[in-house]
């Protein structure tokens, strides 16, 4: 191995890093219902053969030459699914792909149809994520008034315990009522000197 290819093999992809999470989130989804529709086309050429072999006895499967991938949505379906995958945080990439893999093998769509089961998808998680923040955004809420309830019970437990309005007196109140203080008495013990 040359020195040149040795070096054009181990420099980082600055493409992949200078992609955001949210186009590389767009990406992957849109790459994977590429896929989705691709299989799907094939399945449905797999059951058009199987039907005809039934109801003919002959299969000319082998005869037939089919387009590698015929069918693609248009490209304003496009823009409004990538918009839709904008949408969508990176932790939930995976989660999405996983659910819509699901779906697809459950419903066993047409083409035409998985563009339809991927939007369905999306707005499913979508609406999952938005309520996962609104949940959030309450809980932060309740924290907070929490901490602000807990600290006016505090104050009030303080005021209980040492109140505001007292028994004891002071000079400032015999002052106000123009009285004269009493004598003050300390409550430190007098140490006498006995001999």
């Amino acid at each position: 191995m040359s020195l040149a290819s040795w070096f054009r093999w181990n420099e980082p992809p600055n493409r992949i890093s200078q992609r955001s999470p949210t186009e590389m989130v767009v990406e992957t989804l849109m790459m994977e219902l590429s896929w989705q529709m691709k299989q799907a086309e094939k399945q449905q050429r797999e059951r058009e053969n199987e039907y005809r072999r039934m109801k003919s006895g002959v299969d000319y499967g082998w005869l037939v030459s089919y387009p590698k991938h015929s069918y693609d949505i248009s490209p304003g379906e496009r823009l409004q699914l990538e918009d839709m995958c904008t949408k969508i945080h990176p932790s939930y990439c995976g989660p999405v792909i996983l659910r819509f893999r699901q779906v697809v093998a459950e419903y066993e769509p047409e083409a035409q149809e998985v563009s339809r089961l991927f939007r369905s998808v999306l707005q499913e998680a979508a609406e999952k994520i938005k309520e996962e923040e609104e949940a959030k955004k309450l809980a932060r809420q309740w924290n907070t008034k929490n901490r602000t309830s807990l600290s006016l019970t505090t104050f009030k437990s303080r005021s209980r315990i040492s109140p505001f309005i007292s028994d004891i007196k002071t000079i400032s109140e015999d002052v106000e009522r123009g009285t004269q203080p009493n004598r003050r008495v300390w409550s430190m013990p007098e140490f006498r000197n006995t001999k």
